[in-house]
């Protein structure tokens, strides 16, 4: 049987639209009145849209740029810059190479979409001495030419509006503002653009194969720029139910990582979520664009239950783990493709959501 299937729109289910911008201009009231809407977000959905974010149009004209100048490009082209190893989360990614649904360890067809991957370097923090592993050097493509910059562009404007975040969700946490400071100062961040690719014309889907396999995000915050194009971009509420997101316009798509659920307990939630093969109304696969920024935390900081998040009758529901150790788990499951046996919890969503596409 196949998981319900509900609109972005019905009474039942939505996601909240929420304007920052009295976070960072008002007074201590307006800033509790912005961190309240988000703690209600968190706790009910794990998703939500924002305004007020301060990226410039222009540079969102430079990603969506960036993204079509670089993906038109013949596919042997591309494959030129391709990471050494799947162990370097970096470079291109060909479509079918990963499987997000074992970052919990689920099985499934390969998914369709192709990716670029930009992040936090080692080289950005000298006198930390950071490991490469964890902050492995960029692979820059020579073409198009305005490729690095226009990337660059989007991945500093997205990295400070994630440490924004982070101070909005320590009010909403009643924490100190500057609390997760200390946890982002050398944060394992990735910028990954993804392009949902065509399959040849006499190809078909197999059964269930999906443009990403359900999964949960890494870290602590994601920032999602996305086309407004359906069917695509999908989210498990909490009755098993997939419901159809498409960001509203001139709102970027924000939601909660694993981080944040360890840290608060599950009191915020890590939502599961998809992305269905993008096609037609007569079953042609069309383009889809996305691009997601992973605010991740410091690869060396260890996530535990935040002391307001426990009690007696609410212990623990996640053992202590650092950031590389959790991504590691996960990135082993997508792109090593084995399957991660530490995401009990998040697996058991899924499979009781019964989440194949409808035909």
């Amino acid at each position: 049987m196949n998981a319900p299937i509900a609109d972005q729109q019905t009474p039942a289910f939505t996601v909240p639209l929420i304007d920052i911008t009295p976070f960072q201009h008002g007074d201590a009231a307006q800033k509790q009145a912005v961190a309240a809407q988000i703690d209600c977000a968190a706790r009910e959905v794990g998703f939500m849209q924002i305004t007020g974010h301060g990226i410039p149009d222009s540079a969102i004209v430079g990603l969506q740029s960036a993204i079509d100048g670089f993906f038109s490009l013949p596919a042997q082209q591309k494959l030129a810059w391709q990471p050494p190893s799947v162990d370097i989360n970096r470079g291109y990614n060909g479509p079918l190479s990963e499987r997000l649904s074992y970052s919990l360890g689920v099985t499934s067809p390969a998914d369709l979409f192709e990716a670029f991957n930009v992040g936090t370097q080692a080289s950005a923090f000298p006198a930390l001495k950071l490991s490469a592993r964890d902050y492995p050097a960029n692979i820059w493509p020579d073409q198009p030419p305005a490729f690095q910059q226009q990337v660059q562009n989007w991945f500093d404007h997205a990295g400070a509006l994630a440490h924004r975040l982070t101070r909005i969700f320590a009010v909403a946490l009643d924490l100190p503002e500057t609390y997760f400071i200390d946890y982002t100062d050398h944060s394992v961040d990735m910028l990954r653009i993804n392009h949902y690719q065509m399959p040849a014309a006499d190809q078909r889907l197999e059964a269930g194969q999906m443009g990403m396999g359900a999964h949960t995000d890494y870290g602590i915050v994601t920032i999602l720029w996305a086309d407004r194009v359906t069917p695509g971009l999908q989210i498990l509420d909490s009755g098993g139910t997939w419901h159809d997101v498409t960001p509203a316009p001139g709102a970027l798509l924000i939601n909660l990582g694993d981080m944040l659920a360890r840290w608060t307990n599950d009191r915020w939630r890590s939502t599961m979520h998809r992305v269905l093969a993008p096609v037609d109304a007569a079953g042609r696969m069309v383009r889809r664009r996305s691009a997601a920024y992973f605010h991740d935390g410091n690869a060396d900081a260890l996530i535990s239950c935040l002391p307001g998040c426990t009690d007696d009758t609410h212990p623990p529901l996640y053992a202590p783990v650092t950031v590389a150790e959790h991504l590691t788990a996960k990135l082993e499951g997508s792109r090593g493709l084995a399957l991660n046996p530490d995401a009990v919890r998040e697996a058991a969503r899924l499979k009781t959501s019964q989440s194949e596409p409808e035909d």
